[in-house]
This record gives structure tokens, sequence and C-alpha cells, in this order.
């Protein structure tokens, strides 16, 4: 076989991390994360450089173009603030109708979904398990285990992403510590 044409892929995930010259890298510490946890008292006494999450995304075009995917792993540390889980920030997508799939990789966690009319419900996540997103649906992710919990996503490059909604107006409802049981309260 002549091997002269054949060239190495742009993205390799190994061991659950991404490797590739184009793999973008995003810390969260608790200090990004401001506004988002229901006990502010518990959110201000705890150091603010504790490392929350991290996300290696690889996009091979330009966020807005339309019609290709980007592929990115989150990789949620274990804690609590007070009695809430660490969670990522969690967003809508700018584009409404985008949609999006997430996976299980590593860990114990709670995907927790949210609708336009604030009914929020949730779904377990661990090692293999696969999550659909559907367009105009709000999500974040909380770490209910007490190791890493690292979990794959796809989603389509002119989705963009509204935060904003999230800070201003929260989820509906809140993933708590209740007796050593996460509880949607």
């Amino acid at each position: 076989m002549n091997t002269s044409h054949i060239i190495f892929p742009p993205l390799i995930f190994s061991n659950d991390n991404l490797i590739g010259e184009k793999v973008e890298k995003a810390t969260r510490r608790l200090k990004d994360l401001k506004g988002i946890f229901h006990d502010e008292e518990a959110f201000s006494s705890m150091p603010e450089d504790i490392l929350a999450y991290e996300v290696s995304s690889f996009s091979p075009e330009k966020e807005g173009t339309p019609g290709g995917l980007c592929f990115g792993i989150t990789y949620l540390y274990s804690g609590k603030v007070g009695d809430e889980y660490f969670i990522t920030k969690g967003h809508f997508h700018a584009q409404v109708g985008r949609a999006e799939f997430y996976w299980g990789i590593k860990g114990e966690g709670i995907l927790i979904m949210m609708d336009k009319s604030r009914k929020v419900w949730a779904e377990r996540m661990f090692p293999g398990s696969l999550h659909y997103i559907p367009g105009g649906i709000a999500h974040r992710v909380a770490n209910t285990g007490n190791q890493l919990l690292s979990f794959g996503a796809c989603w389509p490059f002119d989705a963009g992403h509204n935060y904003e909604e999230i800070a201003v107006n929260g989820f509906g409802k809140r993933l708590l510590d209740r007796n050593g049981t996460p509880n949607l309260i």
C-alpha cells in the first residue's frame, strides 16, 4: 500500500482528550460563575480561583458558518457551592432551532434542560449515555459524583451561544444535594 498520500486527521481523541492544531481550550473558574449559584454566602466564602470546568473544542470552520459541525469535550470538576453541585453556565443556542448531542465519557452527572416556558427536566449522565438536546432548549450540566465528569458534545457551526438569558433569568429549577441525593428543586 502506498501511504505517501495519507495524512493524519486534524483532530485526535485520545484518553478523554482532544488533540489537534485547531483545538481551542477554555477554562472556567469559580469567579467566572458569579451569580450562577443560589447560596451567595457560600460562594463568596470559597476561593475564586477554584477550577470549575474546562472545555476543549474543535471547529473546522468559523462560528456562524452554516452547514457544519463542531465537536467538544467538557471536563466538569466535582464540588459544591453550599448544597448546589458544580454546574456549567448553561445556555440556549443563539439560532433557536439548533439541536445538540451530549454523551457521557467519564464520571456521573445530570444534564438539566429547560424550555422557553421555564419547564425543567433532567437526564442522568454516565459513561456511554447519549443525550439529544432539541433546538430551543436551554441546557447545563451538574457533576453529581466525586470525580471528574467528562462529556462530549456535537453542535452546528451556526448554533451560537446565548448565555445572557440564563445569566439574567437562571433556570426554573436548581439541582441541590438533599441527604446525598440530587434533587431538582
